[in-house]
């Protein structure tokens, strides 16, 4: 039995409009039919290629991830830097390492973690430690009235601060130190 419905559709693939006799038409031909069809199992068959080529790139990083011990290639691979920046771990001594040849250093994996791990925070302050001092503008000197005062250069003054330790205070262009460390320091005593 035949319908007389007329029902005007949009073509799922091509985009043409078509009369249809049935409300579940979705293409204008059987040709634009074989061919949304194809275009289907295409994506599939580009996904599934996807996901086993993101298998594959990931696969050395999960054997990385299961190995004790780890060399300088490896290490710089799992956190994603260079070979350069891994050595510079090594050298400051953020991450330890041992070198077990000439030209081998392994690194373990336990160490490799730790140099990831957070601080945990102080529960309680001991007598030990020090709570630091906050300095008020008007206690301090800016960086040219040490300079004009003492008659010392920018850059020796900058290696001073750094070598004692010397807290800087930034308020908007200006750096001020404390007025009472820098006395200390570059106050000669008097030879009696």
């Amino acid at each position: 039995m035949s319908s007389n419905i007329k029902v005007q559709r949009i073509c799922q693939h091509c985009g043409n409009e078509f009369t249809a006799q049935r409300t579940t038409t979705l293409y204008c031909s059987h040709k634009c039919n074989s061919a949304a069809y194809k275009a289907q199992k295409r994506a599939v068959k580009v996904a599934i290629s996807n996901k086993q080529t993101q298998a594959i790139k990931t696969r050395p990083i999960e054997e990385l991830k299961a190995k004790e011990f780890l060399s300088v290639r490896d290490v710089a691979k799992l956190i994603g830097c260079s070979r350069q920046t891994a050595y510079t771990l090594i050298n400051s001594g953020r991450l330890k390492s041992v070198n077990i040849k000439v030209k081998k250093t392994i690194v373990r994996r336990a160490d490799l973690e730790k140099l990831f791990e957070l601080p945990q925070p102080v529960t309680h302050i001991t007598e030990s430690e020090i709570i630091p001092v906050q300095y008020e503008i008007s206690d301090c000197y800016n960086l040219t009235e040490v300079q004009s005062k003492y008659g010392i250069s920018e850059t020796a003054l900058q290696q001073l601060i750094k070598r004692h330790n010397v807290p800087k205070i930034k308020k908007g262009w200006f750096a001020y130190v404390p007025k009472i460390i820098i006395d200390n320091i570059l106050i000669q005593p008097t030879k009696a």
